[in-house]
């Protein structure tokens, strides 16, 4: 694959994954905090998608694959799931 597109990725995932621990860290209430854990998905996705396709980083492929499920949990306990009263 190309090396811009893969680079792209990588930083694409570096950066929505630190400004989405920024917003969930912020306690904005949980439409915030659940659009927060949409960003970790695409930043799971794109980090998953960079670790099989760089040579020697399936290491983080994997890592982020573990994390693309809590991030799911997550989008739909705040934005899905109706909070109990």
């Amino acid at each position: 694959m190309n090396d811009t597109v893969l680079t792209a990725m990588q930083y694409y995932g570096a950066a929505t994954g630190v400004i989405a621990a920024l917003v969930v860290s912020l306690d904005l209430g949980r439409r915030p905090t659940g659009w927060a854990f949409v960003l970790f998905v695409t930043s799971s996705a794109a980090l998953i998608a960079w670790g099989f396709l760089q040579e020697d980083s399936e290491g983080i492929g994997w890592q982020n694959a573990i994390l693309l499920v809590i991030n799911l949990i997550g989008v739909y306990r705040y934005l899905i799931r109706k909070k109990v009263p």
